[in-house]
């Protein structure tokens, strides 16, 4: 779906196409979840930036192994919208590195507990003992492990790069949070920031780098109360600094 409102100038022959697969950082600003037609958001930024036209691929906590299962099991994806993107942007990592107390499985499971007593319970649970793990285990536990994150993130790249050779892709340097529900516990963002070059660098993927973009609203406290989500400007921000990195990489349509 296209997710920018269409205007005169983006029925022009030769826009470009961005195929987006992010998290919910892709539609989540400073008080809530947004639809995403939401002009503010920073795919909607980066797609006025081009110009050009948005696809949005998120969902909540997605990481690197969802947007790999979104792009081979989801037959939209991989029929529809990447075939028509002449640049793929895959904006996930962030949630990869928070800290985890329950593995996935278990995590999302809770949503599926019967009956509604028990759901509720296991719920509330979950989400007093999340920081008081964190700060136990100093963050050294990962959502997803970065050896799964590096492994899933390259088998998107392999995978788009033989259907689609002539598709440009970039990706994100995970973002710094600030979050309550993570224990405010960091230690695990300067490694994974690091990672995610490294793992650029291999793949011959451009990373944007997020923390100079959103760090600063971050501290200042003008960013989504859960520490996690971004202020406007951070939106902005990023969307700009996507456009700017695209822009010399996609040759005219």
């Amino acid at each position: 779906m296209d997710v920018t409102p269409r205007r005169p100038w983006e029925r022009l022959l030769g826009e470009h196409r961005i195929l987006v697969f992010a998290d919910s950082l892709a539609f989540h600003g400073p008080r809530r979840g947004e639809l995403l037609t939401e002009p503010r958001l920073w795919p909607n930024v980066l797609a006025r930036g081009l110009p050009g036209a948005v696809d949005v691929v998120a969902r909540l906590g997605w990481t690197a192994r969802d947007v790999w299962w979104a792009l081979t099991k989801d037959p939209h994806v991989y029929s529809v919208l990447l075939p028509r993107a002449n640049a793929v942007v895959l904006a996930v990592g962030g949630m990869d590195y928070l800290p985890a107390l329950l593995p996935t499985y278990l995590r999302e499971g809770i949503p599926y507990l019967r009956p509604d007593w028990l759901r509720s319970a296991a719920r509330t649970g979950y989400r007093a003992a999340q920081p008081w793990a964190a700060r136990v285990h100093g963050g050294r536990w990962r959502t997803l492990p970065q050896a799964m994150t590096d492994a899933y993130l390259s088998r998107c790249v392999a995978g788009i790069r033989y259907f689609r050779p002539d598709t440009v892709i970039v990706g994100m340097v995970p973002p710094p949070h600030d979050a309550p529900l993570y224990g405010r516990v960091t230690a695990g963002h300067a490694p994974a920031a690091s990672a995610a070059r490294a793992w650029g660098r291999r793949e011959d993927v451009p990373m944007l780098d997020t923390r100079p973009l959103v760090a600063a609203e971050l501290a200042a406290g003008h960013c989504n109360v859960d520490g996690m989500h971004w202020s406007w400007a951070a939106h902005a921000a990023v969307g700009t600094g996507y456009a700017e990195l695209l822009r010399p990489l996609l040759k005219p349509r």
